[in-house]
């Protein structure tokens, strides 16, 4: 069967090379017709878990107590904020703004309701609310009111009242949710109980409609952000500010993306030109392999948008990634074309080439499975977008390889032959140094090794999963400015909603109650009665449960990790106010519920109790610039001075919002770590075992390539780098790149080892062929990751400078621990009697 394959390989693709060119044209040329079709996701939806059952209550409260989507501008006026050109520069910002398509409304000092300026008596709420805008209103007790109020304290103003916010309000996009409920009841239903063949038929067209209309939203979206820019920068003369909000991140994040594809593909293919141009000097050695790589990353990018498969964050490294790889394949199959022909002098072109493919095939087989199969190892995460990095890197690197090996000796074969010699460089001598070193140092060596090793390890032990939000992107960014002056002066950033429910002893009393309504409805039927009986039961809206709600929210505003929380307490702290702080009584409640106007219920009751009065919403913004916030370790905190202190039943508390979700996240990103590093570990083991047809060398193979991964692990635990959804791809992406040099090695050892069965002169004659590529495909790699550095993205900067340090580690390992375990450990057999031992020269 084999032999079949490759008569029908030289036959297609080194015989007729004209007809391999043209199928290769006609590939990439079908492929780049799709990319225009290409998307990208930068959604919280792309941030999350899948499955995340934290995720499915998250969007049922959102659909209860209003979504996210709003966007925060903060306004630090460069004038007193209350006098008239800065209120007026507000009010002309807010009223461009409300006439924006998507905007439903504005909030900000100008229109939120004052209760306090003056005092307004309860029993006038529905005649006597002013704003600041109505005429003859005591500005000074505004700006106090703002300072002090239990409702706008650390939310409208600053505590040195030199930066307000506004909030701008976003209609709800009914056909937006609409699909998105559609497609997670059948999805759910999925899960649960299995889907017909008609229901797979429904769900797939409604995941399809949803991925259709959701980039029709982000584009909307995108359009709407810049035009709210576009707002602001017409009145920068008046006030700093900053933008901020989830769309905003959103949106901005998308930019990220562009950004760094463009800056990743034409600063890695530019970085390339230049180092093949260095390696090997020569015109067709810098052509041939960039046309690999160029061809690569079209076909792939064209393949994604054929199946609508959209870029995340996570992914946007793909570009390079897939460069960097390709560049490996082409580098090994230039250095080994050059051997045979400095070695075959006079040999034809065709026989060159086709000796190149027959000898390198196999192990540029194996390093590109290996690869994938780390990339694969990624699918055990359990998170979206790196599930997708994992597969869009399984697809790109398959088709990498089958291109490269149609595409490069075709192509190879219609030049002429090098010069023997034409290519030769002072990579050699430098590569045959490391092996005489190897040889003078061996126990140096393996103690440097196990020394290494033994700090990864206590490295590793110190890794950790807490890390702030903020910290994902630079300093300059307006994403990290902004939640900074949010964080530090506007009561933190991060939501964190607590939803409490009644115990199971109110849901037997209510039943209890019904029952008797039923039996008395029977005998007599007040008309009177039903409405007074509705108003009394519920769980929440009483003075007894107000005053645990009230220890509640204290008990949050002491907390240092916490800034701003909001609940119903808030109302009733205010109306205590308003009632010359004498504690409000059950008649006051029903008092109020009754004549408090529909826009103040909408600010102060509705986010925080349910319709029925029998749920509490309680919303808490965290700080995130908190050195000490371990978000995990805080809700644990709370919910245990909630049961333990408070006495509420556990059963009845759950905690919601992004801090669930993103630690959730973190959370999972620790164990799934475990789970990839194993994952590919036993692969590669199996691999190797089938390449080598060895155990001993398996295991041999796997040491320096391991030490490589806990090398930089270790760096990440040492330095506090935490895992977050880039690093924790590093070590499966480090063992399956780094072991690429492993198999290419021992490969050409076992080559050159039946020569005159001798290791050190077998590890010679290695370090000088086959050890000049690795050099080339590991500085290639190395600095080709260091252009991530380049990432607006803090991850993948970190990615780009760790993977490249990781590449070094292996580069290393491969030149001097592997050989020398070879040369100890002997796993090819005892040496020809009689052989010297032949030292590098």
């Amino acid at each position: 069967m084999l032999n079949l394959f490759a008569s029908a390989y030289r036959r297609w693709v080194i015989e007729k090379p004209f007809a391999s060119l043209t199928v290769v044209f006609l590939v990439v040329g079908y492929f780049s017709y799709h990319i225009p079709n290409f998307k990208l996701d930068a959604s919280a939806e792309s941030l999350v878990l899948e499955n995340d059952n934290a995720l499915q209550y998250y969007r049922e409260v959102n659909k209860s107590y209003g979504a996210d989507d709003f966007l925060l501008i903060t306004y630090a006026p460069f004038k007193d904020l209350m006098s008239d050109e800065v209120l007026a520069d507000l009010k002309l910002m807010s009223d461009e703004l409300t006439r924006l398509d998507r905007v439903r409304s504005t909030d900000s000092i100008l229109n939120v309701p004052l209760l306090n300026s003056p005092r307004v008596e309860i029993s006038k709420l529905a005649t006597d609310i002013r704003t600041l805008e109505t005429r003859g209103v005591d500005r000074e007790l505004a700006r106090r009111e703002f300072l002090e109020s239990p409702i706008y304290k650390n939310l409208l103003l600053s505590p040195d009242g030199k930066v307000t916010i506004l909030r701008v309000n976003f209609k709800r996009d009914e056909k937006y949710f609409s699909l998105l409920y559609r497609r997670n009841n059948l999805r759910d239903k999925k899960e649960a109980s299995g889907l017909s063949a008609e229901e797979e038929a429904m769900l797939a067209e409604a995941r399809q409609k949803f991925r259709d209309y959701h980039a029709k939203f982000l584009d909307e979206e995108d359009k709407t952000i810049q035009a709210v820019r576009e707002i602001m920068d017409r009145h920068r003369d008046h006030a700093e500010m900053f933008l901020g909000g989830i769309p905003m991140i959103t949106t901005d994040m998308i930019d990220f993306i562009k950004n760094d594809l463009k800056t990743f593909g034409v600063g890695v293919i530019a970085f390339l030109v230049l180092m093949l141009s260095l390696f090997f000097r020569r015109l067709r050695w810098v052509v041939l392999p960039v046309s690999c790589c160029v061809i690569a990353v079209l076909v792939m990018v064209g393949y994604l948008g054929l199946m609508d498969w959209r870029v995340t964050v996570i992914s946007s490294n793909f570009i390079s990634i897939l460069l960097i790889i390709t560049m490996s394949l082409t580098v090994h199959l230039i250095v080994r074309y050059q051997g045979l022909n400095e070695n075959n002098p006079g040999q034809s072109q065709k026989e060159l080439v086709w000796q190149t493919v027959r000898l390198m095939i196999r192990p540029c087989f194996y390093t590109a499975i290996t690869t994938i199969v780390a990339f694969c190892s990624l699918l055990v995460s359990g998170i979206r977008p790196v599930i997708d990095f994992g597969w869009m890197m399984t697809s790109g690197i398959s088709l990498a390889f089958i291109l490269i090996f149609i595409f490069f000796p075709a192509a190879l074969v219609l030049l002429n032959p090098e010069t023997p010699g034409a290519g030769k460089d002072r990579t050699k001598t430098f590569t045959l140094s490391i092996a005489a070193f190897t040889n003078r140092n061996r126990n140096a060596i393996l103690c440097s090794a196990l020394l290494l090793a033994a700090a990864s390890v206590m490295g590793v032990s110190k890794l950790t999963v807490e890390n702030r939000f903020i910290d994902h992107f630079k300093s300059s960014t307006e994403i990290y400015r902004g939640m900074e002056v949010i964080d530090q002066k506007l009561g933190g950033t991060t939501p964190l909603d607590i939803i409490m429910n009644p115990d199971q002893k109110f849901f037997d009393y209510l039943a209890e109650v019904n029952e008797k309504k039923i039996a008395a409805a029977e005998d007599f039927d007040d008309p009177f009665a039903e409405e007074s009986e509705a108003a009394e039961i519920n769980y929440w809206f009483n003075t007894d449960m107000l005053d645990r709600v009230e220890k509640i929210h204290d008990y949050l505003e002491s907390l240092p990790e916490v800034g701003k929380v909001q609940s119903i307490s808030t109302l009733i702290k205010v109306f205590t106010q308003l009632s010359n702080d004498r504690a409000l009584d059950d008649y006051d409640l029903v008092l109020i519920r009754k004549l408090m106007p529909e826009s103040v219920k909408d600010s102060l009751v509705n986010p925080y109790l349910s319709a029925d009065a029998n749920q509490i919403h309680i919303n808490m913004r965290l700080i995130e610039s908190d050195p000490n916030l371990k978000r995990l370790q805080l809700i644990e905190k709370i919910r245990g001075h909630l049961v333990e202190e408070l006495k509420f039943d556990s059963g009845t508390i759950q905690f919601t919002g992004m801090v669930v979700l993103y630690s959730n996240m973190l959370q999972s990103l620790y164990r799934s770590q475990i789970l990839t590093i194993g994952v590919v570990f036993f692969a590669i083991m199996i691999m190797f075992m089938i390449l080598f047809k060895s155990l001993s060398l398996a295991v041999i193979g796997i040491v320096p390539n391991l030490l490589a991964a806990g090398t930089v692990l270790g760096i990440m635990g040492w330095l506090n780098i935490p895992l977050d959804m880039m690093t924790i791809t590093i070590a499966a992406i480090t063992l399956g790149i780094a072991v690429d040099n492993t198999i290419h090695y021992i490969h050409r050892f076992q080559t050159e080892y039946k020569v005159d069965r001798n290791y050190l002169a077998s590890m010679n004659r290695c370090h000088g062929s086959i050890g000049k590529a690795m050099y080339y495909t590991s500085v290639t790699i190395t600095l080709g990751f260091s252009i991530l550095a380049l990432s607006e993205f803090m991850p993948t900067i970190y990615f780009g400078l760790l993977t490249g340090t990781a590449m070094v580690v292996a580069l290393i390992g491969a030149l001097t621990l592997l050989p020398l375990l070879l040369t100890v450990c002997k796993p090819l057999g005892a040496e020809a009697s009689g052989q010297n031992p032949v030292a590098p020269k």
